[in-house]
């Protein structure tokens, strides 16, 4: 009998609190009093900014006179706005496929070994630098001088050692020195020379930084029997104190100075001058001209203008991932996580190879993981403008434009136009809508299963 009573009495409380739309109250009003404060500022954030910029791209650039599409039309039209919107077209195809594809390398290969966190800690880490920050970093990363710049340094460090380095830029003769100009950038004895007699090749204009550290006092070259000898080396003595044409004990050699003997016009023996300067040519070279070539003066191997015209954007893009392919490999890993092992493992035993577990199956259930990282980093790189604006030197940021900064130039730069800069916000805004379409629709999707 108690039960029952209890239950009579609990029914119409029940029934009472129901009828008030449940314990937290939840009736219409309350909700919206709960919502109104958001509703509120999404409203004046979110919702007012776009219907104002909407209404100011339909206007010229006073705001005073409806214009219509012109200001749509002028983004199809105009050069660096294409420029952006190309630029934009890189970035969306590029930056994410590859970041997303970084990170589940990254992911996948950080499970196999030992210190696999301590990896992960160390590629997530440049999440936690600014966009500004990661700019000016990657500034001076790609700086042209390799003494400043670390990847030209890198560049050029690999290119010298598999090539020869520059010679002396700016070396030449004094018009009392037995060399004259040769055409293209060569120098040439002012007179044929001959085996026996030691020819002298002094030069002028090498700056001291230049010269190689293992370079050796000059030393006047001996006469050899059928052969020409001489010295290549810098006329110059720090100080003062030393004579024109002649070779003093404070004066070094030109070292890996290229000497070629030419007879009527062709080339019939080389040779290169030792730390010392001096220099062997066999009885070929009896009667020649020597000629030291234009490859001896040329400016010394600066690396890649990564900065330039056509590198500007994939150096960009670059300092981009560098960013992002840590947050790609976090959350590619989760996925990983709490993958069913027991469908890896029936594979192997099946005889599937690893490439063949990787490719048919660990990457089909991570697909879901993969396309919200792909489509956060798509809507990401639509409105990339840090890196761009801080990384982009003045002369190449034409070159490196995108659409958010082309706002923000177009908006308040030197020629302001807020009809066109509110044309490409909505521009913009409608490239990001069918991404945002695309993940609300998995979104609901995955919410089904």
């Amino acid at each position: 009998m108690a039960p029952t009573a209890a239950g009579g009495a609990g029914a119409p409380a029940t029934s009472a609190r129901n009828a008030r739309g449940g314990v937290t109250g939840s009736r219409k009003v309350v909700a919206a009093g709960f919502l109104l404060p958001a509703l509120v500022l999404l409203g004046a954030l979110v919702v007012y900014p776009i219907g104002y910029s909407l209404y100011r791209s339909l206007l010229d650039t006073s705001g005073h006179r409806f214009a219509g599409l012109d200001n749509y039309v002028t983004i199809f039209t105009d050069s660096s706005i294409l420029k952006a919107v190309e630029n934009n077209v890189i970035w969306v195809v590029v930056a994410p496929v590859v970041a997303t594809a970084l990170g589940l390398v990254f992911a996948v290969l950080t499970e196999r070994v030992r210190w696999g966190t301590a990896f992960k800690l160390v590629v997530f880490m440049p999440m936690a630098i600014s966009m500004l920050a990661a700019g000016i970093i990657f500034r001076l990363v790609y700086e042209q001088d390799p003494a400043r710049g670390v990847a030209n340094a890198v560049w050029v460090g690999v290119h010298d050692t598999f090539a020869e380095s520059a010679g002396y830029p700016g070396a030449h003769p004094l018009p009392v020195h037995p060399l004259k100009a040769g055409g293209g950038g060569s120098f040439v004895t002012k007179a044929p020379v001959h085996a026996g007699t030691p020819v002298r090749l002094p030069l002028v204009g090498v700056p001291p930084r230049t010269m190689p550290s293992d370079a050796a006092p000059a030393r006047a070259a001996a006469p050899r029997p059928g052969e020409v000898t001489g010295t290549a080396w810098l006329d110059f003595t720090l100080g003062g104190g030393g004579k024109p044409n002649a070779i003093d004990p404070k004066e070094r050699g030109l070292k890996g100075l290229t000497v070629q003997a030419v007879k009527g016009g062709k080339v019939v023996a080389t040779a290169k001058a030792a730390a010392d300067g001096t220099f062997t040519l066999p009885r070929a070279a009896d009667g020649a001209v020597l000629s030291l070539p234009a490859a001896n003066f040329r400016e010394p191997y600066n690396g890649v203008e990564w900065l330039g015209p056509r590198l500007v954007t994939p150096a960009i893009i670059g300092s981009y991932l560098w960013m992002w392919a840590g947050f790609a490999m976090v959350l590619i890993a989760a996925g990983l996580a709490g993958m069913p092992r027991e469908l890896l493992e029936a594979a192997r035993v099946d005889g599937a190879g690893e490439w063949q577990v990787f490719r048919r199956i660990t990457v089909p259930l991570l697909a879901p993981v993969l396309g919200v990282v792909l489509v956060t980093l798509m809507i990401n790189v639509l409105k990339i403008f840090d890196l761009v604006y801080v990384i982009a030197p003045g002369s190449s940021q034409d070159d490196a434009n995108v659409l958010a900064l082309q706002l923000y130039r177009s908006s308040f730069g030197t020629d302001a136009d807020l009809g066109v800069g509110s044309a490409i916000a909505i521009l913009l805004l409608l490239l990001v809508i069918p991404v945002m379409l695309v993940n609300i629709r998995r979104m609901r999707r995955e919410k089904r299963r």
